[in-house]
């Protein structure tokens, strides 16, 4: 009975083997390479264009660890042309992309270094077809020789596709700072030198245990790379708004709250349904025009929130967390509506 058993169950095991791998060589695809220039015909008409686009860079945000805001396009730089400025908004630091649908070569890299110094950039992001040893191992000696505050990344740029499927892009890191995963090491050993207080260092550790809660949550809220700093900000898909958490040490308080960097406009056209919002939101909100400033914010306050009590974290985090996600909601959609002008009143 048991040898009947074992065979039987043999045959079964042998039919479900059978039947996987055929299944598996009639559903997998072929994954091809497909031609940069089959899709960008131009640089700078097809290829940056596409780039500059809202989901497009932060795709590329998200490979170099930082949450860009595209600020120009074919920036004029005297006699030349940077293909794209950004903001870092974590930072307002300058962000310049230089791209290539082909192989580096000495011209784009003079032409990049031309852009920096113009531009006062402190991150350089190098886009190519692909790269020449000699090129990499320069902006690797550029990461090396310059101050940390300075960064240098080479990435390549390479279409897929699988049979009939959507051209797919994506991003190769070829280069980046030796340092750029190591930064907790690199606050901690400024710390030891006196260059950053423990208070910042408090601050980098609270955001990244907000990230790790973020990650765990549902919620399309990310955030990128954190700094030994009072705030942080979560893109929202809209140039020009985001989220941002705050840390205030001496009213000893948390923030969630909306940014928005430019426009007041945006700000008036928002308050105008401030009923309506409050209500979705279900408490009220502190509007702040604040007409002495170029942003804006509305925003929600958590008191009694003090940075140095450790055991408390965990619960101002999940409160930052459903705040954050309550503004993204009820938001989002109305972002989409807003009026695109520059006009600052």
């Amino acid at each position: 009975m048991n040898n009947k058993f074992t065979q039987t169950r043999s045959k079964l095991e042998v039919t479900e083997i059978e039947y996987y791998n055929n299944y598996m060589k009639t559903s997998l695809g072929k994954l091809e390479k497909v031609e940069l220039r089959d899709v960008w015909e131009s640089e700078s008409s097809d290829f940056t264009p596409w780039l500059a686009k809202d989901e497009n860079i932060k795709v590329l945000g998200k490979e170099i660890g930082l949450d860009l805001d595209v600020e120009e396009v074919e920036k004029n730089v005297g006699k030349f042309r940077a293909d794209i400025l950004c903001k870092d908004v974590n930072t307002d630091n300058w962000v310049l992309i230089e791209n290539q649908l082909e192989k580096t070569n000495h011209g784009h890299l003079g032409q990049l270094l031309t852009y920096a110094t113009g531009l006062d950039a402190v991150t350089i992001v190098w886009i190519a077809a692909n790269f020449n040893e000699e090129h990499k191992a320069t902006l690797e000696w550029l990461n090396k020789i310059t101050d940390e505050n300075y960064n240098f990344f080479g990435l390549e740029i390479e279409l897929y596709k699988i049979g009939d499927s959507k051209i797919a892009p994506n991003f190769k890191m070829i280069c980046q700072p030796d340092n750029w995963s190591q930064s907790i090491s690199r606050e901690a050993k400024r710390i030891e030198q006196g260059d950053v207080s423990e208070i910042k260092l408090l601050q980098y550790k609270f955001w990244t245990e907000l990230g790790k809660k973020l990650e765990i949550t549902d919620t399309p809220l990310k955030l990128q790379k954190v700094y030994p700093q009072h705030w942080t900000n979560i893109a929202v898909g809209k140039t020009g708004v985001h989220l941002g958490a705050t840390f205030n040490t001496q009213e000893e308080r948390v923030s969630a709250q909306l940014y928005i960097i430019k426009n007041k406009n945006w700000f008036k056209e928002l308050e105008s349904q401030k009923d309506e919002i409050e209500k979705e939101l279900g408490e009220q909100l502190t509007w702040q025009f604040l007409p002495e400033r170029a942003a804006s914010r509305i925003a929600l306050y958590r008191p009694n929130s003090i940075i140095d009590n450790e055991e408390n974290w965990q619960e101002m985090i999940t409160w930052l967390v459903e705040k954050l996600e309550k503004l993204r909601t009820v938001f989002s959609p109305r972002l989409k509506n807003l009026k695109l002008d520059d006009e600052q009143n």
